[in-house]
C-alpha cells in the first residue's frame, strides 16, 4: 500500500496495485471503521478510503473538482449531515484546529452523527432545522469559513444563502450539492439544476465551481460559491 497527497490538502491517494482510492487520514488514528469504510495503517498513521459513491464530496473532487475551500483548520457548517458519513471526513481534513457543526433534522437519522461526536472533539451536532438558522444561533459561536449543504429541500438555493448570510462574512465560501429530483420531479434535470444556479446568482452570491457528480450521482450538481 503506497500513501500520496492529494493536491487538496488533507486530503490523500492510497494506491494498491493498479487501483487508486481517495482517503483522508483518520482524525482518531483508530482502525476501526466508522461506516464500513476500509480502514488502512500505513507505517504510524491510519487512514480511511472515501467512496465517491458513498460521499458527494468525495464524487466532486474524483469528477475534478478544482476548489475545495474545506481546509486544514477550516470552521465548516455543514448542513444535512444525516449519520455522519462525510462528516466524518470532513471532520478528518480540518482536524483538531477546525471545527465541523453539523446539522441533521431527524433525530432517529442523528444518531449515528451522535455516536460520530463522542469520537471526535471537532465534531458539534445540531439536531435542528436547517431552513431555520435563527434556531442554531446560540449554539454555534464564531464566524464560519465554508457552510457545505447536502439537503433534500424544494428551495436548496434559499437555505444555503440563509445560512451562508446568518454565519459567515463577505469572501466565505458554500458548497452545495443540488439534488433537482428534490425540487421538480417532473421537469427536465439540467433544467431545474440551471434554474437553482440562476437562484443562487439572484440570491447575491458568486457561482465560482460547477461539477456534475454523475456517474455517482444522478440528477446531481456540486456548486460552489461565494459571499459577495
Amino acid at each position: 500500500m503506497r500513501v500520496t497527497n492529494h493536491r487538496f490538502p488533507g486530503v490523500y491517494v492510497t494506491e494498491e496495485e493498479d487501483r487508486k482510492y481517495l482517503a483522508t487520514k483518520s482524525l482518531t488514528q483508530d482502525i476501526q471503521s466508522f461506516y464500513g469504510e476500509r480502514v488502512v495503517k500505513v507505517d504510524q498513521d491510519v487512514y480511511r478510503q472515501w467512496s465517491p459513491r458513498r460521499s458527494k464530496l468525495s464524487a466532486a473532487i474524483q469528477n475534478g473538482l478544482r476548489e475545495l475551500p474545506i481546509q486544514p483548520g477550516s470552521r465548516v457548517l455543514y448542513l444535512g449531515a444525516a449519520s455522519g458519513t462525510t462528516v466524518s471526513h470532513v471532520s478528518d481534513v480540518v482536524g483538531e484546529t477546525g471545527l465541523v457543526a453539523a446539522v441533521e433534522f431527524s433525530a432517529k437519522t442523528a444518531r449515528g452523527l451522535l455516536r460520530l461526536a463522542g469520537l471526535r472533539s471537532n465534531v458539534v451536532p445540531i439536531v435542528e432545522d436547517a431552513r431555520h438558522p435563527s434556531r442554531y444561533t446560540s449554539l454555534l459561536t464564531g464566524t464560519v469559513d465554508v457552510v457545505y449543504q447536502d439537503v433534500a429541500q424544494p428551495d436548496q438555493a434559499r437555505i444555503l444563502s440563509d445560512n451562508l448570510r446568518t454565519f459567515c462574512s463577505f469572501g466565505s465560501w458554500g458548497m452545495i450539492a443540488i439534488k433537482a429530483r428534490s425540487i421538480d420531479s417532473a421537469s427536465d434535470a439540467s433544467q431545474v439544476i440551471d434554474r437553482e444556479i440562476t437562484n443562487l446568482d439572484l440570491l447575491g452570491l458568486e457561482v465560482v465551481e460547477e461539477v456534475n457528480l454523475e456517474p455517482f450521482e444522478k440528477d446531481h450538481m456540486m456548486v460552489t460559491v461565494r459571499v459577495r
